[in-house]
């Protein structure tokens, strides 16, 4: 529990040095962080070590198919007010990158967690949180991920009877029916922009109503629960129905919804609204996502969209027509092999753009578009795409391992 400060046994220490080997090893070896490699060894030495490193923290899980790495990093702005934090700030959201991150933390007072949606429920009871935020879930991963509703349920059976305060998407029946079996739960009005994976009850399977923002089930009475907390505009409303302005620089939407999530977890721990969104301004991009960066002479935001929902709410931030859009995806272990998932994205959004397609999987993007009836070109690289591309700052639109791709080859 948080506030007990027992030092760590003689073989939680050794798992941690060695944890700390290993990583190094992988960064001087130009592995990347080491951060994953680091916690496997440290969690095969010790099992236990996840909880004993979190016992001295006031812990906060995130968990979504959208918005965690950006939620996770908006709460640790804001928790900072109050007292050092530790965070997985890169995404590395499985037990061993969390591992590795608490490992580095042992002077903070909170830990605020990036959890991967089908280990919530077990790290949850390795660290006895006191809050879990849950913004939404729907389709992802398909060939990994299980089925929204089955995935909505386990969270229900594992955060029942949890002590944590879950602060949830009211506007998302997923997270609703996920969150309803806990007893403590402050409910955020934070918009649900992609529906196709919540017009069926998750109680009894009936067909859900959706009258304008509103949404219950005709059958079982399943329905939208009164939020305490709202986005309202660029405002976020508070229990006492005070606004409070967001002011960020991360574009659209759904970061302003990942903005109100964020200022009700910190009400959480007593920093005000105020404070909380201030704080929140100073972050300017997450893991590269949202950067602007210089290539070959041209300017290129970097944009992350890696499942239909995610590709919508991007399609809500590029510039209009006719600014160039440089889409890759690929299909390796990290994104899903499966890209059955394309044909559910609203590429005709993009008509008016000139666009061009990269990646291990551009091919099958390329028929998705062409049956979408969009004027587009295939290129090999990265440098044909951007050579190619129309005067103007270039929108560039990728998927996880095509994105961190595209981070290497621009050198951000």
């Amino acid at each position: 529990m948080a506030g007990n400060t027992e030092p760590l046994s003689p073989r939680a220490k050794l798992a941690v040095t060695a944890g700390k080997a290993a990583a190094a090893v992988s960064r001087a070896a130009g592995r990347g962080s080491g951060s994953v490699i680091g916690g496997k060894v440290a969690l095969r030495l010790d099992p236990d070590l996840l909880g004993a490193l979190a016992q001295h923290l006031d812990v906060v899980l995130v968990s979504a198919t959208n918005g965690k790495t950006t939620t996770t990093r908006l709460i640790a702005e804001a928790l900072r007010a109050s007292g050092p934090v530790v965070s997985n700030a890169l995404g590395a959201n499985m037990p061993a990158g969390i591992t590795s991150a608490l490992a580095g933390g042992s002077d903070a007072k909170y830990g605020v967690i990036e959890v991967d949606e089908k280990y919530l429920a077990g790290v949850a009871r390795d660290v006895t949180p006191k809050v879990i935020a849950l913004l939404n879930l729907s389709r992802d991963q398909l060939d990994r991920a299980a089925e929204t509703r089955m995935l909505a349920e386990k969270w229900r059976e594992g955060l029942q009877g949890s002590k944590a305060v879950i602060v949830a998407n009211c506007d998302d029946p997923l997270i609703v029916w996920s969150a309803s079996s806990s007893q403590n739960v402050v409910w955020v009005a934070a918009g649900q922009e992609w529906k196709d994976d919540a017009w069926s009850c998750p109680s009894c399977g009936g067909v859900m109503q959706r009258p304008g923002d509103d949404w219950f089930c005709g059958e079982c009475g399943f329905r939208r629960p009164a939020p305490t907390w709202a986005l309202s505009g660029d405002h976020v409303l508070d229990p006492h129905g005070s606004a409070w302005p967001i002011h960020l620089q991360l574009p659209g939407r759904a970061n302003k919804a990942n903005a109100a999530t964020s200022a009700a977890v910190a009400a959480v721990f007593g920093v005000p609204p105020q404070v909380a969104l201030e704080r929140m301004y100073q972050v300017q991009a997450v893991a590269g996502r949202y950067d602007v960066v210089t290539f070959q002479g041209r300017e290129l935001r970097l944009l992350l969209a890696k499942n239909p929902a995610g590709w919508l709410e991007t399609f809500s931030l590029i510039d209009p027509p006719p600014t160039p859009v440089i889409l890759s995806v690929n299909a390796r272990g990290a994104d899903g092999t499966d890209t059955s998932w394309l044909w559910d994205v609203d590429y005709p959004r993009l008509a008016g753009h000139p666009i061009f397609v990269i990646g291990d999987r551009k091919l099958d993007l390329a028929v998705r578009l062409e049956v979408a009836g969009l004027d587009f070109r295939v290129c090999e690289t990265l440098d044909e795409a951007v050579q190619l591309a129309p005067p103007g700052q270039i929108e560039l639109i990728a998927n996880y391992t095509a994105f961190q791709d595209v981070r290497r080859r621009v050198g951000n």
